[in-house]
């Protein structure tokens, strides 16, 4: 099969490779979509390291090819989705609700960011085939009348997004900042929405971007290259800040101005991945005496969380289509990234077809 695979740094190159053995508890599907992550690109920068020959990608959408003899509940050729995160459901990590830090075969059960296999730690989904491991827990069936794209957010865009208003515990009536308004700071907007928040406030530079934001439940905007996004944010509160602040692009600059407009006693929700050493300045941090939380979260995963999601896109609340700006056939992947990458052309993101 063809498959994207990880060379060294600065390379990622469409490649051939066996079609994976299904174990008893595994499905393999046939990805009739998949997508480029911003997680990916740290992967193809060396800042996150994995190992050489992985299949990359963890964004699958597919038709299930062949179930494994232990698996029940589904059939071949149905279409499914599986998340970014494939939990085993037998954890430790798992039955206390911590999915996404699954340790099955750590001595206490928990593994830092264990459930994230795709592209990490197992071969990954953009390829022709994909093997998902404890098919059972994984695999959510795609509801009739959804197309491809209308789901390609759920394994990881959405859940990842929604998780950082979740983790912040937006309330009904909350004001909420989200800084920058990329794929997952979008479905964080949506997110906060969702959750209840009446006044959002979203930071980023790119109009076509900020447009998107007030389509998915931003009521303002803010172009940071045009106004200080922290002295713009406390303007707008009349000096009383947000409830709910959440980062979502992972530097020091937007983790800072995160915490510098949140209220006393307030929430700094930390979606980003970050690269290197964070700094927490005395001041913002109020000297550690101003009731503030800060948490974190890496995307949740399984059926469950799978089905809710696409329950949400069925229902009409939330269409993140618009999010797929560019569209590339598998052949093409490494054009794909050459764009990402590089940001051009008002990525969002692409969808990958075989």
């Amino acid at each position: 099969m063809k498959a994207a695979v990880f060379v060294e740094k600065d390379r990622i190159v469409l490649d051939e490779k066996p079609i994976p053995e299904v174990g008893p508890l595994d499905a393999l599907i046939r990805v009739t979509t998949t997508t480029i992550c911003g997680t990916d690109i740290h992967i193809l920068k060396g800042e996150y390291p994995v190992a050489k020959g992985l299949t990359i990608g963890h964004e699958p959408v597919g038709i299930i090819e062949r179930l494994g003899s232990a698996v029940e509940g589904f059939e071949e050729g149905q279409r499914v989705i599986a998340g970014a995160i494939t939990p085993s459901g037998y954890s430790n990590a798992c039955l206390c609700g911590c999915g996404s830090q699954d340790g099955p075969r750590a001595k206490h059960g928990f593994k830092p960011m264990g459930g994230w296999r795709f592209g990490n730690t197992i071969d990954g989904a953009q390829a022709e085939y994909l093997l998902v491991p404890d098919a059972m827990a994984n695999l959510a069936p795609v509801p009739e009348g959804l197309a491809d794209e209308q789901v390609l957010m759920c394994p990881d865009i959405m859940s990842t997004g929604f998780s950082g208003a979740e983790s912040g515990k937006v309330r009904i009536g909350d004001v909420v900042a989200v800084f920058a308004q990329g794929p997952i700071g979008l479905c964080a907007t949506a997110g906060a929405r969702l959750m209840g928040a009446t006044r959002i406030i979203v930071v980023d530079q790119v109009e076509a971007r900020l447009k998107v934001a007030r389509a998915m439940g931003a009521d303002e905007t803010v172009d940071f290259s045009k106004a200080d996004p922290v002295e713009e944010i406390l303007r707008l509160t009349d000096g009383r800040g947000v409830d709910v602040a959440i980062e979502a692009l992972g530097r020091q600059s937007t983790f800072e101005a995160a915490l510098r407009v949140l209220r006393p006693g307030g929430t700094l929700s930390s979606l980003g991945v970050y690269s290197s050493d964070l700094k927490i300045p005395l001041d913002a941090f109020l000297a550690g005496l101003g009731d503030q939380t800060i948490v974190t979260t890496l995307c949740p995963g399984g059926k469950e969380r799978m089905r809710r999601l696409m329950d949400v896109v069925a229902s009409g609340r939330v269409d993140a289509r618009a999010l797929v700006t560019h569209r590339f056939k598998l052949d093409d992947i490494e054009k794909a990234y050459d764009l990402f990458a590089n940001q051009r052309d008002g990525v969002l993101k692409v969808a990958i077809t075989p």
